[in-house]
């Protein structure tokens, strides 16, 4: 959860004191929230060069202190691991205004295209990985998200009208899919390279989409598939939005596995990797 192995925490404990975890009766260790906090700020100061003998020398206010006077301009390149960190504490804890401050500095630090794929992505990842092995509870991550998306859209409404109108981009989420960050962050990219786009959102019923395609004719389609669900049934419903217009380029991205690429053999159709690969079509 905090990125630091577990002998190094033992060490740490053992040579520096740094934090003394609780017993088990059968004597494994084992952390409260508050001792995960700190690991976490230890392992974020850790990432912006401070030394451990210097950090366990540190009182808790004085490691708190640290951690909230960090100096943006002094933080070194490798200061993503420490942001991510930083985030997932606000997230522990609920804090909104904690984590828009973060969130804001990194934008400020990074640009917002960067900020999302070095720190908000990863971060993304890696609640939705806490989360499988039940160290954060959905709510948390619920309550992350919808920041995040919230930033996203003021983002998106803070771009200049689109210029392309000729490449139209028709952005959905295909029947029970409801990871939308993905969809806005692709809606970002592709409004901040001028491209018009009307964005359906989360679950769009797959007939809705025939009948759009027929009514505002789109250049393009842009969707992801995350949830599992049976291959076969990704694969009607893409083939049968590629044949709704025959001239439609159709991107897909997400949870590759859903998408084998040998096995759809469908024209004009692209499975994106990342949101470097839209750009460079794009380019």
């Amino acid at each position: 959860m905090t990125g630091i192995k577990a002998h190094t925490i033992r060490i740490w404990e053992k040579r520096y004191g740094i934090i003394y975890p609780d017993r088990t009766s059968t004597n494994r260790r084992t952390y409260s929230e508050s001792q995960v906090r700190k690991l976490l700020n230890v392992s974020t100061l850790l990432a912006r060069g401070q030394k451990i003998s210097k950090i366990a020398s540190l009182t808790e206010d004085e490691l708190n202190s640290l951690i909230e006077h960090q100096d943006i301009n002094e933080v070194q390149d490798n200061i993503c691991a420490g942001y991510i960190n930083d985030l997932l504490k606000t997230m522990l804890d609920f804090d909104e205004t904690g984590f828009e401050k973060i969130f804001s500095a990194v934008t400020t630090r990074l640009g917002f295209y960067d900020a999302m794929i070095s720190v908000i992505y990863p971060f993304l990842t890696k609640v939705g990985i806490l989360w499988t092995i039940s160290k954060t509870a959905p709510i948390q991550e619920h309550f992350a998200s919808c920041i995040v998306k919230r930033k996203l859209m003021a983002a998106i409404d803070g771009l200049l009208p689109p210029t392309k109108k000729t490449k139209k981009f028709l952005l959905f989420l295909p029947p029970d899919e409801w990871h939308e960050i993905g969809l806005l962050f692709a809606n970002y990219i592709l409004r901040s390279k001028g491209y018009e786009t009307i964005y359906l959102g989360q679950s769009v019923p797959v007939e809705n989409i025939e009948s759009i395609i027929k009514s505002v004719k789109p250049k393009y389609l842009l969707t992801f598939y995350v949830n599992p669900r049976p291959v076969e049934e990704v694969q009607q419903t893409l083939i049968r939005l590629a044949r709704t217009d025959e001239n439609i380029t159709l991107f897909v991205a997400g949870n590759s596995s859903l998408f084998p690429e040998q096995k759809y053999n469908l024209k004009n159709t692209f499975f994106l990797t990342g949101a470097s690969s839209l750009i460079n079509f794009l380019e």
